[in-house]
């Protein structure tokens, strides 16, 4: 783990070089990921080392923040490669929610990476679906963030609508301590789980994570169909003696439509079939396969990417 933050370091200033002088060098793939502390900087500088070892085409990490700044740099063509929220990419692609006015049809999906979780945590206050939270006070994360749309969507499948709640604007660590100190009374987290605010606030607090049945979930996916089901397995935090059926969105690379197929063919193929070295290098990588790669994504894949994943029958 050691050398990979080394090599993130110097792919790093390489990649500040490259936008300094104004672009990417010749045959060079610049990559998009999050803020440096963040999961998306330290997955995508892992699988980036391998990558480049792997099929020889140099890639460089730049930090940024994260999904909608990811998108808009493709779009801008100052990077080729990208880690965004399979939502955030659905809204950019059709113009709608975050990218309401801005659509941008500039890139294509290349694969699903792992799950990022939209977690809905109660106190021990007799809320024990997400119905009960009509007429409660409830923070849905940062204003137009993705959490935040999330948020609306399930609420949307209840009957529920952000009028029927009192609705606060809080980051997950700041929602977190104002469930413990009475302040709210349940709050939306999507993020990989167990999330650490979650973890920190399960200690020194009974929490009820809220269920979502097959029903509401089905519903749901019509609506939205870049969710999916996903169980957040009994253990995760503490008081959670059961699984809790949920949804979760995607952490998913995207590709300029620029690229070569050549090109994102080879990449695709090599993140697939190196998910062990991924692993390896990050936990994250446990969840990578080609199933997982090609599952509620509604962004049509790049011609590289789809060559692949039609190769191996993953797609038709």
């Amino acid at each position: 783990m050691k050398n990979i933050i080394v090599v993130s370091v110097i792919m790093m200033v390489v990649a500040t070089t490259a936008f300094a002088r104004g672009g990417a060098q010749q045959g060079q793939v610049r990559m998009a990921t999050g803020g440096n502390t963040g999961t998306y900087y330290a997955y995508g500088s892992a699988v980036g080392q391998i990558l480049q070892e792997k099929t020889k085409i140099p890639i460089t990490i730049q930090s940024t923040g994260a999904s909608k700044a990811n998108i808009q740099l493709i779009a801008a063509g100052e990077v080729e490669l990208a880690i965004v929220q399979n939502d955030v990419m659905d809204y950019a692609y059709k113009g709608t929610e975050l990218f309401t006015g801005e659509q941008t049809q500039a890139f294509s999906s290349m694969a699903a990476l792992y799950a990022e979780v939209c977690q809905v945590v109660a106190g021990s206050s007799g809320i024990t679906s997400i119905a009960d939270l009509k007429g409660k006070r409830v923070s849905v994360g940062d204003a137009g963030s993705g959490v935040e749309f999330n948020a609306k969507q399930i609420l949307e499948v209840y009957g529920i609508t952000f009028a029927d709640i009192d609705k606060q604007n809080l980051s997950f660590a700041a929602s977190a301590d104002a469930l413990r100190d009475g302040k709210i009374d349940a709050f939306f987290c999507t993020a990989g789980a167990p999330t650490t605010a979650v973890v920190d606030l399960a200690i020194s607090k009974d929490i009820v994570l809220l269920a979502i049945d097959d029903a509401h979930i089905a519903q749901l996916i019509r609506a939205y169909p870049f969710y999916t089901k996903y169980p957040i397995t009994a253990g995760s935090y503490r008081g959670v003696a059961q699984d809790v059926q949920t949804v979760a969105v995607k952490a998913t690379f995207i590709v300029s439509n620029k690229l070569s197929e050549e090109t994102v063919y080879t990449l695709t193929k090599t993140l697939i079939e190196s998910q062990r070295e991924i692993q390896n290098s990050h936990a994250k990588g446990a969840e990578l396969s080609a199933a997982y790669a090609v599952s509620g994504i509604s962004v049509p894949f790049h011609a590289g990417a789809a060559r692949y994943f039609k190769e191996i029958g993953a797609i038709q």
